[in-house]
Order: C-alpha cells, then sequence, then structure tokens
C-alpha cells in the first residue's frame, strides 16, 4: 500500500490508475508475475513495485524460514511477496470482510500454504504474538490514521534481536522520534509522496 511514484506524478495520465490499479503482481519468489487483484476500497492503496522491488533488495531476495507478519494487509502485496521468496510463515491482518475475501481468493489461487489471514485490528493480533519471534513486521496503516505510534510499539518487542520492522507513511521518520520505541532506522526511500523505512532494534542497528 502506498502513493504514487514520482514519475507517476510528474505525469497526470498515468496518476489514476497508479493510485489505484485493477490489479498489481508480485515482483519477485516463486510467484513472480502473478497477479493480485485490488479491490475498489476506499483508502487502499498498494505499495507499487518500484517500492516493494527497493525493500527486497534491502532484506535479500531469499527470506526462506523467515517468520512475518502484514499488519495493515489491505492487498496483501507485501505479505505475499514475503511468501513468495520463501518465508515460513506469514501472517496478514485485514478487519474488512470484502478485503479479507480478496485475500483468501489470492491465497487459495496461489496455494499459499505459509499465509495465516487473520481478520481484525492487526495491531491486536500483534500484541499476543510471543516476543522477539517474528523477523519481519510489515507496518503500512492509513496515512491519515493515528495507528502509527500504536503499531511501532506493537512491532518493536515482536522482532527478534536481527529482526525489521518495514514503516510506510506520508513523511520521513527520525533516529530521535523512533527511538522512544527502541528502533532505529537501518534503510530509508522516497517515491513521490511515500517515505519507507526499513527498522531494526536500536542496540542491533
Amino acid at each position: 500500500m502506498a502513493r504514487p511514484s514520482e514519475k507517476a506524478a510528474a505525469n497526470p495520465a498515468r496518476k489514476a490508475p497508479d493510485r489505484r490499479p485493477g490489479e498489481i503482481r508480485i515482483v519477485g519468489g516463486a510467484w513472480k508475475r502473478s497477479k493480485i487483484a485490488v479491490p475498489d476500497a476506499p483508502g487502499l492503496r498498494p505499495t507499487p513495485d518500484r517500492v516493494r522491488e527497493t525493500l527486497f533488495n534491502w532484506l535479500g531476495q531469499d527470506l526462506t524460514g523467515w517468520r512475518c507478519a502484514d499488519v495493515f494487509a489491505g492487498s496483501g502485496a507485501l505479505g505475499f511477496e514475503c511468501a513468495s521468496r520463501g518465508a515460513a510463515a506469514v501472517w496478514l491482518a485485514e478487519p474488512s470482510a470484502a478485503l479479507l475475501a480478496a485475500l483468501e481468493a489470492v491465497k487459495g489461487r496461489l496455494g499459499a500454504g505459509n499465509v495465516t489471514l487473520r481478520r481484525g485490528d492487526g495491531i491486536g493480533w500483534l500484541k499476543r504474538e510471543a516476543p522477539a519471534t517474528l523477523d519481519l513486521v510489515l507496518l503500512d496503516p492509513p496515512f491519515d490514521s493515528d495507528l502509527y505510534a500504536p503499531a511501532l510499539v506493537a512491532a518493536a518487542p515482536a522482532i527478534g534481536p536481527q529482526g525489521y520492522v518495514y514503516l510506510e507513511a506520508p513523511r520521513a521518520w527520525t533516529d530521535s522520534e523512533l527511538a522512544a520505541f527502541g528502533l532505529a532506522l537501518h534503510r530509508t526511500g522516497r517515491a513521490g509522496t511515500v517515505h519507507f523505512h526499513l527498522l531494526k532494534k536500536a542496540a542491533a542497528a
């Protein structure tokens, strides 16, 4: 889930399709080029190819054995990218019944046995994870929400010493802000109006 890229923003003819495409494609792993339908839901903004490519270049393309959580699943693009790259277990949380049904359809079509779908509040699900048991937590809250701080509070203890938190936001987060959650910047990038961050525990950064 993300806003349009700089290139799309500079080209009005492409602007609307990039904001809410009818479908996106998995960019890497076993299911590379497989389609994911994007329902016409208010506020749904799938993370574009360019951002997902960058993220998984940072992480390395092989996530074999990883345990991952996509806390604000939406289209499921980020979570299915993890599963495509060999993650042992990926859970996707989504409160919308309609979006959850769309995720179930994608899971079935891909035969994604390493994916678990959870209906409801993703932050609540994250809080129930045993400490230090996740390798990657994906956080892409609605840009106009106040969910960033609660999500970071829940994510920091859930990852292991070498784990990562991925954060998408409408502005850049600083090390001084993240220190309050026990996290620190590892890598950062920007695509148009979206800022994306890869975080680690402060002691491990």
